[in-house]
């Protein structure tokens, strides 16, 4: 018994782990290429063979290789060497279809010669078909007969060379829409498994409209373009003014690089059953930037548990960031976007050549970009009608402002528009001084910028009286009932009304001087101004509850969302969380009205060199012709007059204005101590005059001890008059 225990106790050692042998993996590309010099090796192996300079081994296949193929054996090396070519030639596409094609060449080309030789005795039958013809022809010719076979035979070697030839680049051009080639290569090889397609089309344009590419020349497009706004023109009685060509842009290149489509399908399927949630992948959309993996979840499946996995997602495709929409709106699937390995650069040309945006029925139509299936985002201003645009420094924010800018320029003369540029960073708007599009230079300074917005509200008010005698609703019937009047030659006088764009390059600077007054002008021009063709475009790189107020945010609806720092900057813009996933180099979020989520957009890239060549361009066209601009005087006078406060106060509410204005400018100081010993006053009153005259412009804000700067004066006539000398705008 001892020694039985003592056996078995000497029997136990311990187990050493055996590794295990590392998986090879290698990418497709190397395996193809691998095939293809295996194919070119073969090739060559067989020419030498033929001519009896392989050796012994040589002549050994030489004899199997007229014993299979018979008289089609000299061809055997030739359609091992094209098979090579083609798998050299591929790039993305299963090889799959090259041996596919090889085995049909070999089937076609040695049943040709096994049919013709049918009839005679079965040594010749192999002699001249090989026993591979003998075997296929056979059967064949007892079903269908000689020339019926034949013809099949013939079939297929056609079949296969079809496919050779479909497989070899033939050296296209790389213009075009690039999504539409990517996914045409992708249904080739994955059409068993998942459907690839883009997002289908609205039917009709919305705030939002989504455009498939179109085909035309681009001189038919430009001449369409420009006889559309020559009519406008003659509308207005305008001057003799071309649109700018499209050859001004740069043309769109290169194209996006997904990755491996299969795998990437394939790790989200596999990754989302290891959490329990079984799902059937759906489509593939291959975007400029990224790629949106569309699939559908089992019933009962909720969708915040797939949004809660969106890091182990990202952790197991290695790409960051990710984003999960849940659901694709309209449609019942669930859509994972992935970043592109190679981004492709959408141009502002692209979109500007295409035949629907010259066609489209909008007063102000902007080219904001491409979607996440490649197709062209264009959208209406006039209809919007105002923007706020947010993101972080680097995030594209100024170069959509000029795509902003250069999609209105590219389809309205100066007649028809006009802009208001504001720059507190001066170094954005520069490039457009000089524009005959401009009502003034462009603005940097904060004063200036609140006299504009002043003169605004009264030409707001003012067309609203022209509209109210003309008994036109708005803008664009105001604009029909004048062409109405010059088709007529009506010598009535009617004024044309250009639509005013205004852009402003950082709203945060503006807001940090004089938030309270600028605040007030924003929500009141956002209110009103859009039937009488006024339209705001403000933007930031900081989107704070102090830049972007609960007043100014319900009042603009639409807006664009770059990258930001965190997710309460993307809930302070959108309402929603997401623009902290972005990529950054112009990848957006749009929200408008009339979406119900916002919808991710790679928005298009136009160079400084492009915007200098546009801006030259019409320089050089309007050099000589008349300039009409904002006067000095109507901005003066716009920023002396009372406009009503927040709080509904304005200055002829106080007797004693005037008489602190001239306390105030006399002495070269404010402050409410100072009203209140000069003209006996209580602390809260002498208090609302300070903040009164600070909303005016006469004194500047208060800056914690330091004395408020007084930047009003006056000046002795000579009758002894004293007059007020307003800030030098």
């Amino acid at each position: 018994m001892g020694t039985k225990k003592q056996r078995q106790k000497k029997s136990h050692f311990p187990s050493l782990p055996i590794p295990a042998l590392p998986e090879i993996s290698l990418p497709s590309p190397i395996q193809r290429s691998i095939w293809a010099v295996a194919l070119f090796t073969i090739s060559l192996i067989f020419i030498f063979s033929l001519f009896d300079n392989a050796g012994r081994a040589g002549i050994l296949l030489k004899n199997f290789t007229f014993f299979v193929f018979g008289q089609a054996a000299p061809f055997v090396p030739l359609i091992f060497f094209m098979g090579g070519v083609v798998l050299f030639s591929l790039k993305g596409e299963s090889s799959k279809p090259v041996f596919f094609a090889i085995l049909l060449a070999f089937l076609g080309l040695s049943g040709m010669l096994g049919i013709f030789a049918y009839g005679a005795n079965n040594e010749i039958m192999r002699e001249i078909g090989g026993w591979l013809g003998f075997l296929v022809a056979k059967p064949l010719f007892s079903a269908f007969g000689l020339w019926v076979s034949e013809i099949i035979f013939v079939a297929l070697f056609l079949v296969s060379l079809i496919i050779f030839w479909q497989l070899i680049p033939h050296g296209q051009g790389e213009e075009g829409d690039f999504s539409q080639k990517a996914q045409e290569k992708i249904k080739k090889i994955f059409a068993p498994h998942f459907e690839v397609k883009e997002i289908e089309s609205e039917p009709r344009i919305q705030n939002t409209t989504v455009i498939d590419s179109g085909e035309g020349s681009l001189k038919d497009k430009q001449k369409s373009s420009k006889e559309e706004k020559g009519k406008l023109s003659e509308q207005f009685g305008g001057i003799e003014y071309q649109l700018p060509p499209i050859d001004l842009l740069e043309n769109e290149k290169g194209s996006p690089n997904a990755g491996d489509i299969k795998v990437y399908s394939a790790i989200i399927k596999k990754t989302l059953q290891n959490f329990g949630i079984s799902v059937e992948m759906s489509e593939v959309n291959i975007g400029p930037a990224v790629t949106q993996y569309a699939f559908k979840p089992a019933e009962g499946v909720k969708l915040s548990k797939i949004t809660a996995l969106r890091n182990d997602l990202s952790l197991a495709v290695a790409a960051h960031p990710i984003r999960i929409e849940a659901p694709i709106p309209g449609r019942a699937l669930v859509g994972i976007e992935i970043p592109n390995k190679t981004r492709a650069v959408v141009r502002l040309r692209s979109l500007l050549e295409n035949t629907q945006f010259s066609s489209i029925p909008a007063s102000l139509p902007l080219a904001l970009g491409k979607d996440v299936a490649g197709s062209p985002i264009f959208t209406d201003l006039a209809r919007m009608p105002h923007l706020l645009v947010a993101g972080a420094t680097g995030s594209g924010k100024t170069i959509g402002l000029n795509n902003i800018i250069l999609s209105l320029i590219f389809r309205n003369s100066p007649e028809i528009l006009r802009f208001v540029l504001v720059d507190p960073k001066r170094v954005e708007f520069p490039v457009y001084n000089d524009l005959p599009h401009l009502l003034t230079p462009v603005i940097f300074d904060t004063q200036r910028t609140l006299n504009v917005l002043k003169w605004l509200i009264k030409e707001m008010e003012r067309r609203f009286l022209v509209l109210s005698n003309a008994k036109a609703r708005d803008i664009k019937g105001y604009h029909a009932l004048l062409s109405q009047h010059n088709n007529q030659k009506d010598d009535s006088d009617w004024e044309s009304m250009p639509y005013i764009v205004t852009v402003i390059d950082e709203l945060a600077d503006l807001m940090a001087a004089r938030g309270r007054e600028l605040e007030a002008m924003i929500v009141r021009l956002a209110q009103m101004a859009r039937a009488v063709g006024i339209h705001l475009v403000l933007a930031t790189q900081r989107p704070s509850v102090e830049v972007i107020t609960g007043l100014i945010k319900a009042n603009i609806t639409s807006r664009i969302a770059f990258q930001v720092a965190s997710q309460v900057d993307s809930r302070t813009i959108l309402d929603a969380s997401g623009a902290e996933q972005l990529l950054g180099q112009g990848d957006m979020l749009f929200s408008s009205a009339e979406l119900s989520k916002p919808r991710r957009v790679q928005g298009a890239y136009v160079s400084e060199r492009e915007v200098k060549k546009v801006v030259s361009w019409i320089r050089g066209q309007v050099a000589d012709l008349p300039r009409e601009e904002i006067s000095e005087d109507d901005l003066t006078q716009s920023a002396m007059q009372g406009l009503e406060l927040p709080s509904g106060m304005s200055d002829e509410d106080d007797s004693l204005y005037e008489e602190a204005k001239r306390v105030v400018v006399e002495s070269g100081k404010a402050s409410a101590s100072l009203l209140q010993r000069r003209l006996k006053l209580g602390y809260a009153r002498a208090a609302r005059l300070i903040d009164m005259l600070e909303d005016r412009g006469i004194i500047g804000p208060g800056e914690g001890a330091k004395p408020r700067e007084v930047y009003a004066k006056h000046e002795q006539t000579g009758e002894g008059q004293q007059e007020w000398e307003t800030p030098k705008l």
